[in-house]
């Protein structure tokens, strides 16, 4: 579905919401012109949700941002708005489809009511099942990235071993714990929204001893990730993210033997991996409550969209979904460290996800994931043409191999005290050539955490 909205609509939204705002300091809430508010807000809020099921509102460099369009700088309620959510800590709000003026009303009056002098506001949002607010706490102002990093490492962990109960559940019983599933993948999602460039490095860099866990969580993520960067937000997201978190679910129903095995597959045993895809599409579609992308996404996830690939069926065209979390499944699986199968670096991956001319993957969605990605992701350590040693921190979509990175080491191995950032894309004065990336490096080598960096 084509996106026709423009930013003057989503401009619109911003002025009716501070209007509302406003105007409930002036009327009570169910008074004639407070109510034309919320409904004029609703119409606006209609019209958008026509084109997209969700659509957020956040703060950004003193800017209102509405669907990762800018707003330009006003005067009025959208002044006032943004200063009254600046000042309460607010950086983020998303409405989905299917928002009433009920919980307008309600949410409406919660803004009014926030403080535009303190930053220490306490009053928790309104839990309404069609909006969701995204706010900077007094724990995070005070510990800043450290205590940051640290949530994202521990939801990390708490997804993983989530995917692991989930596993067991459907060994067990039949079929996961859907409330589990969900509870998992809203923390995942809420952390691609707050600190996305974090949440993928870390994909990349923890251990493989639970390859099968750590694997549903990452491709989880990844998914999560394309699909927010094509504009994709709110339920439908997370329902992305649930997918491709059950993708490989099928497989508790294979052999351990097969399953754990330390070496590749013989042909025969092959024969039998492959009939995880039906197996998990067979256990998504008796699990009571599953989105019906669910099972599509187990059934297809190994399928190409030249026709090759597994289970040997005809379609005429992928899901959305399996062919992100296709993308995201073979990333993420080449680029793991396991007993039989050396790591195979991005540029490698992302050369096999365009063999045979780009027919096995969409190569728009490939590109996509090479611009969200990067050839060096952010949080790799790498070696540069200059012999220093640096952190990439950016990905520089036009030119993959010249990425935005911290210096840590100089042309001699020694440290940098000011680790100066630098943009490659720019010409270095005094340097013959430009600089690039020539390798990526082990930063336990060096006793680097990538994430302190992020």
């Amino acid at each position: 579905m084509s996106d026709r909205n423009t930013p003057s609509r989503y401009e619109e939204l911003a002025r009716r919401l501070g209007a509302a705002v406003r105007g409930i300091q002036l009327y009570a809430t169910d008074h004639p012109l407070q109510r034309q508010h919320v409904v004029q807000l609703a119409d606006t809020l209609t019209a958008i949700h026509a084109t997209r099921p969700s659509i957020a509102l956040g703060i950004l460099g003193g800017y209102l941002v509405v669907a990762d369009t800018p707003l330009p700088r006003a005067g009025g309620g959208l002044a006032e708005l943004l200063n009254r959510l600046t000042s309460s800590g607010i950086d983020r709000i998303t409405i989905d489809e299917g928002v009433t003026q009920v919980e307008l009303g309600t949410f409406v009056a919660w803004v009014a009511g926030l403080t535009q002098q303190s930053s220490s506001a306490t009053d928790p949002p309104p839990v309404l099942p069609h909006i969701s607010v995204g706010r900077i706490g007094p724990e995070k102002e005070r510990t800043g990235i450290a205590a940051d990093m640290a949530a994202i490492k521990r939801l990390y962990d708490d997804a993983s071993a989530s995917a692991e109960d989930l596993f067991e559940s459907a060994r067990t019983e039949g079929r996961p714990e859907l409330s589990l599933a969900r509870g998992a993948v809203e923390g995942l999602a809420e952390s691609i929204a707050q600190n996305r460039t974090a949440l993928i490095a870390l994909t990349a860099m923890k251990g493989y001893d639970n390859y099968t866990f750590t694997h549903m969580v990452n491709v989880s993520i990844l998914a999560m990730a394309q699909a927010r960067a094509l504009g994709i937000e709110g339920q439908t997201l997370r329902e992305f993210g649930l997918s491709a978190l059950m993708h490989d679910i099928g497989k508790v129903r294979t052999p351990r033997d097969i399953l754990q095995k330390s070496g590749p597959l013989t042909d025969d045993e092959f024969v039998i991996m492959q009939r995880h895809v039906v197996d998990g599409a067979e256990i998504l579609r008796r699990t009571p409550e599953m989105p019906i992308m669910a099972p599509t996404v187990a059934f297809e996830h190994h399928l190409r969209v030249d026709g090759t690939g597994y289970p040997n069926v005809t379609r005429a065209s992928l899901n959305l979904a399996t062919m992100l979390t296709g993308i995201a499944d073979v990333y993420d699986a080449m680029r793991s460290q396991r007993a039989y199968q050396q790591a195979f670096p991005t540029d490698r991956i992302l050369a096999v996800m365009k063999r045979n001319d780009g027919k096995q993957f969409d190569q728009h969605l490939v590109r996509r994931f090479v611009q969200l990605i990067g050839i060096y992701p952010p949080g790799t350590l790498v070696r540069l043409s200059t012999n220093e040693v640096a952190i990439v921190l950016q990905v520089h979509a036009p030119d993959p191999h010249r990425p935005r990175v911290r210096i840590l080491r100089d042309t001699t191995g020694r440290r940098v005290p000011s680790e100066p950032t630098r943009h490659l894309w720019e010409p270095l004065d005094g340097a013959e050539d430009d600089v690039h990336v020539t390798a990526p490096l082990d930063p336990a080598e060096y006793g680097v955490d990538p994430l302190e960096y992020l």
